[in-house]
């Protein structure tokens, strides 16, 4: 029997607050369940306008603990109440003056399973992270879940495939990548860098970007989002670059291993050669 997984992500408009936000994402979660999705996940930091397009000291304001924040305790709620995984990425405030572009990632019953933190932080117009956000220094978590391993990768994490091959190593089957990336700076990328993810690392990809113009800036949020298989091609159709949009995919979980058998890529890997790429 084949190992079939119905997986969903949104890309979404920035509503103008965080109630309405959540609220939106909660009633696309409840229509994914209804269509049999059994995992979804959010854009980043999903219940906030993406403020680093800007350096200001008010926008600390959307920072909440992880798992204890409102939001991550409403996802949990969520989760129990429709039986799906949720992914689920905010802004962490860990404590004063510790703060991180944060997915957490919660199980079908609603227990916490723990959280990915961004490694890789930009600082360019439009994108001052560094400002907001510490580098990730909780590793390379992948997560065994109700429908398999799920690992998160965040944004501007997708330009360097060390974090993809780790995760791979770890056991992913399905990797998120929430982003929040604009038309401008660089969209020619954004059907090249993860599909050739899936294809290197031999698992699936689900691609969310934020989509629309928001009040902090010029950017503009092109979506497209789309589930990529093992084999670099898309699953189904992608997602409008206008438009907020649900997206709901079968992914079968087998061809995995079907494409791992074929290619080979991790038994031919080798790291007694590749001692230079971690030197500063």
């Amino acid at each position: 029997m084949a190992n079939v997984v119905r997986a969903a992500l949104v890309q979404a408009t920035w509503t103008g607050d965080t109630e309405s936000m959540v609220a939106k994402h909660e009633e696309h979660a409840r229509e994914a369940a209804r269509q049999g999705a059994r995992v979804i996940g959010f854009q980043e930091v999903f219940n906030a306008p993406y403020f680093c397009q800007v350096q200001e000291p008010e926008h600390y304001r959307w920072a909440e603990p992880v798992p204890d924040g409102p939001t991550v305790s409403r996802m949990r709620e969520l989760a129990r109440e429709t039986g799906m995984v949720i992914v689920v990425p905010v802004f962490e405030v860990e404590g004063s003056g510790f703060y991180y572009n944060t997915a957490a990632v919660i199980d079908a019953d609603g227990s916490y399973l723990g959280k990915y933190r961004k490694h890789h932080i930009p600082q360019v117009k439009g994108f001052w992270e560094k400002y907001y956000f510490r580098p990730g220094n909780a590793g390379w978590p992948v997560f065994d879940t109700a429908v398999g391993k799920i690992g998160v990768y965040i944004c501007y994490d997708r330009h360097f495939p060390e974090g993809w091959r780790q995760l791979g190593l770890n056991g992913a089957q399905l990797v998120y990548n929430p982003s929040a990336t604009s038309r401008g700076l660089s969209a020619y990328l954004w059907q090249l860098e993860q599909p050739a993810a899936a294809v290197a690392n031999e698992y699936f990809v689900a691609a969310i970007n934020r989509v629309g113009r928001e009040e902090y800036g010029e950017n503009d949020f092109y979506g497209t989002s789309y589930f990529v298989d093992p084999r670099g091609q898309f699953v189904g159709e992608v997602a409008s670059g206008e438009d907020e949009e649900l997206v709901v995919r079968d992914l079968d979980f087998d061809l995995i291993e079907d494409v791992r058998q074929q290619w080979a890529f991790y038994r031919d890997r080798r790291p007694d050669a590749y001692e230079g790429l971690v030197k500063p």
